[in-house]
C-alpha cells in the first residue's frame, strides 16, 4: 500500500506537467479520471490502483508493476508500457491504440474490448487472457504468448502474428484476414467461424 496520504497525492498530482514519478509507489490508490498524461511513470508501483477512466496519454510505465490494477476504460494510447506487468489488471474498454506493451506480462489479464489497434505487443505475454471482441487490428504480435487466451470475435485483420503461440487460444468467429500466421503455432486453437480471407498461414501458403 501507498505511504502517501490522500492529500499528498492530490497535491502531487496537481503540479505542473509533466510529472516526474519514477518508482513511486501508488499501490491500491484510488485515482479515477486522474490526468497523468505525457507523465514518466517508469518502474512505478501501481498494483491494485484504481485507474478508472484515467487519461494516461503518451505517459511512461516503462517496467511499472500495474498487476491486479483496474484500467476499465482508461486511456493509454501511445503509452510506453514496454516490459510492464500487467498481471490479471483490468483492461475492458481501455484504449491503447498505439501504445508498446513489447515484452509486457498480461497473463489472464481481462482486456474484452480492449483498442490495441497499431500496438505493438511483440513478445508479450497474454497467456490466459480473456480477450473477446478486442480489437487488435494492424497490431504486431510477433512471437506473443496467447497460449489459452480468449480471443473469441476478435479483430486481428492485418495483424502480424508471425511465431506467436496460439495453442489452445479461443479464436471462434475471429477476423483473421490478411493477417500474417508465418511460423504460429495454433495446436488445438479453436477456430470456428474464423475469417481467414487471403491470410498468411503459419507454413507461410496464402488462404484463399
Amino acid at each position: 500500500m501507498t505511504n502517501l496520504t490522500n492529500f499528498q497525492i492530490y497535491d502531487l498530482l496537481n503540479r505542473p506537467r509533466p510529472l516526474y514519478l519514477v518508482k513511486i509507489d501508488l499501490s491500491d490508490a484510488s485515482l479515477w479520471y486522474v490526468n497523468l498524461s505525457e507523465c514518466d511513470l517508469s518502474l512505478a508501483v501501481l498494483t491494485r490502483a484504481d485507474l478508472v477512466s484515467a487519461n494516461l496519454f503518451r505517459v511512461s510505465l516503462r517496467k511499472a508493476d500495474l498487476s491486479l490494477a483496474n484500467l476499465y476504460e482508461a486511456n493509454l494510447s501511445e503509452a510506453n508500457l514496454l516490459e510492464a506487468n500487467l498481471k490479471r489488471s483490468n483492461l475492458t474498454r481501455t484504449n491503447l491504440i498505439k501504445a508498446d506493451l513489447s515484452q509486457a506480462q498480461l497473463v489472464e489479464a481481462t482486456m474484452n474490448r480492449a483498442m490495441l489497434s497499431k500496438a505493438n505487443l511483440t513478445y508479450t505475454n497474454m497467456s490466459g487472457a480473456y480477450m473477446v471482441r478486442v480489437d487488435l487490428s494492424k497490431a504486431e504480435l510477433a512471437h506473443a504468448n496467447l497460449n489459452s487466451a480468449d480471443l473469441g470475435m476478435a479483430n486481428l485483420f492485418q495483424a502480424n502474428l508471425a511465431g506467436a503461440d496460439l495453442r489452445n487460444a479461443i479464436l471462434s468467429k475471429a477476423d483473421l484476414s490478411e493477417a500474417i500466421l508465418t511460423g504460429a503455432n495454433l495446436k488445438d486453437a479453436e477456430m470456428d467461424g474464423v475469417d481467414l480471407t487471403h491470410t498468411v498461414m503459419p507454413d507461410g501458403s496464402l488462404h484463399d
